[in-house]
């Protein structure tokens, strides 16, 4: 279906044919009707299926601009997602003047009550700090006629139950309500039954998510031996842009510190950086700056990030639902992506788990050798220095003279192989990294998570975090390939082909391992 068949403003439209749509994506095409009869509305569907767009277009077409008071209010869970959905409602919304601002933790709270004193017709923002302003006085809910909770199965799992209800308390009885979710927990559909009137349940089959894009595989090693393995696999699959998930916020900084000491361009993002330092990190990915992010489940959650060719979950996730979010940051658009799992010998069992959710079988992916990491970074310095010629081959003539007297000196194959080694990085193992160990998830007879998605074994998710840790930080983020030669993407072209020749010139071929 077609933006223009779906009876919205003229001025919005401009702003959809301006960003570049013309289709409606499932979820879009079955939640703007319902939604622009003032319906409420449960929206079931995977990250990257175009919810934004699903619940900000109609709450933006109800919008009249001649009052100036606070129309709709957007909860989201995580500060990155809360000011990437105010920047996307901004835009679609310009054209008709609509104003839009964000409330978020570790941000500046006076510039924010200043921004709200300007009287936004949308507010979105996280629990802690809407709540914070709410006390303050600062936010005042009584005009509220939309009210949009984003990512709501995220929210429960991240303990904002409560904050929550709170809210919505403060919010008029008479209101359109749209919930967007991944799944559908009981606590999902309890929602439904207290804030919701008679909502219609739009649910987007698996099928339809992105995932079948993407080829899944698993590498078995032990927790000491998964780093090796994984600059290996980086040196022969040389991915464009990655992102990298860890458990906790000590193994992500651990592994953005290992992967800078060996020589490549990452850094990590997690709850505990300041607001502005994750936001500087996110644009120097999105710029193509760093090669590679590490991240925790939330500080990625929701994240648009266009151009990511490979994810590695270095730990197993600890809920099954996680995993399809974490492997949706890649296979955007139509365009194909893989993802590789570190497993442990014990979480076999999640493994399983997961596969039953996504209706796919990993793969296994033998570790590549020394010798076949060698080889990838040959290749990938080969490409290198073939390009810079490329690029500089009308500018090489002043240099001549002393090429000359270099060649009178040693072979051409000497001068070759010294600018080989000095392009091509050392090899993986050569900077001694130690990861300390994460304690494993516990072992499950019955396959590694319990019902609902939640694991076993007491721990909070992400690595110990409480309710009272959450308090701390009120607002804030709350730290929360069928193709088998799919190697890297130099070239940002998404290009299986070149991808497939890339491999064969490197020597090296994803082998499964007949032991699995």
């Amino acid at each position: 279906m077609k933006f223009k068949e779906l009876k919205l403003a003229p001025e919005l439209l401009v702003a959809i044919e301006r960003s570049g749509f013309e289709e409606a994506t499932p979820i879009q095409e079955q939640t703007i009707p319902l939604a622009l009869e003032g319906k409420d509305v449960i929206g079931q569907a995977q990250t990257g299926t175009g919810k934004t767009a699903a619940f900000g277009l109609p709450m933006l077409n109800k919008i009249d601009t001649t009052k100036n008071v606070l129309q709709g209010l957007v909860i989201a869970p995580t500060r990155e997602l809360a000011i990437q959905t105010q920047e996307e409602l901004f835009r679609l919304g310009r054209d008709k003047k609509i104003r839009v601002q964000a409330v978020y933790g570790g941000a500046d709270i006076g510039r924010q009550i200043r921004g709200l004193k300007d009287r936004p017709h949308i507010v979105v923002g996280t629990p802690g700090r809407m709540l914070d302003h709410i006390n303050r006085h600062t936010l005042k809910l009584e005009t509220v006629e939309t009210l949009v909770l984003d990512e709501a199965d995220e929210m429960l799992n991240m303990g904002f139950l409560e904050d929550i209800e709170k809210i919505i308390s403060k919010v008029p009885a008479e209101r359109q309500t749209l919930l967007f979710s991944a799944t559908m927990p009981d606590a999902i559909k309890k929602i439904g039954v207290k804030f919701m009137k008679t909502p219609e349940h739009v649910k987007i089959k698996a099928k339809e998510m992105t995932a079948d894009l993407i080829d899944q595989y698993y590498v078995r090693a032990k927790d000491y031996e998964k780093f090796d393995v994984m600059t290996r696999l980086f040196d022969v699959q040389t991915p464009d842009l990655a992102i990298v998930f860890g458990r906790t916020k000590r193994r992500v900084d651990e592994l953005a510190r290992g992967l800078e000491a060996r020589g490549y361009k990452a850094e990590g993002i997690h709850g505990d950086l300041s607001q502005q330092k994750r936001m500087s990190v996110l644009r120097s990915f999105k710029r193509g700056d760093l090669d590679i992010l590490v991240a925790t489940d939330v500080a990625a959650r929701g994240l648009d990030i266009s151009g990511v060719t490979h994810v590695y979950n270095y730990d197993i996730p600890q809920d099954p639902e996680s995993y399809v979010h974490r492997i949706g940051r890649t296979g955007r658009a139509g365009k194909g992506g893989m993802s590789v799992t570190f497993v442990t010998p014990n979480e076999m069992g999640y493994l399983h788990v997961i596969e039953n959710l996504t209706k796919k079988r990993m793969n296994p992916m033998r570790p590549p050798t020394e010798k076949e990491a060698f080889k990838g970074q040959l290749g990938a310095a080969m490409e290198q220095i073939q390009n810079q010629m490329e690029e500089n081959s009308d500018s090489l003539e002043k240099y001549n003279e002393s090429a000359k007297e270099l060649l009178a000196a040693y072979s051409p194959e000497e001068l070759a192989a010294l600018l080989l080694k000095t392009t091509a990085k050392d090899p993986a193992d050569a900077v001694p990294v130690k990861i300390t160990p994460e304690r494993p998830l516990p072992s499950n007879k019955k396959g590694g998570f319990n019902r609902g998605g939640k694991r076993g074994g007491g721990i909070n998710r992400g690595g110990g975090r409480g309710k009272d840790n959450y308090r701390k930080d009120r607002g804030g983020d709350r730290d929360r390939n069928k193709n088998k030669n799919y190697g890297g993407n130099k070239s940002r072209s998404n290009n299986k082909n070149t991808n497939r020749s890339n491999d064969k010139k490197r020597g090296f071929v994803i082998r499964t391992n007949s032991n699995d």
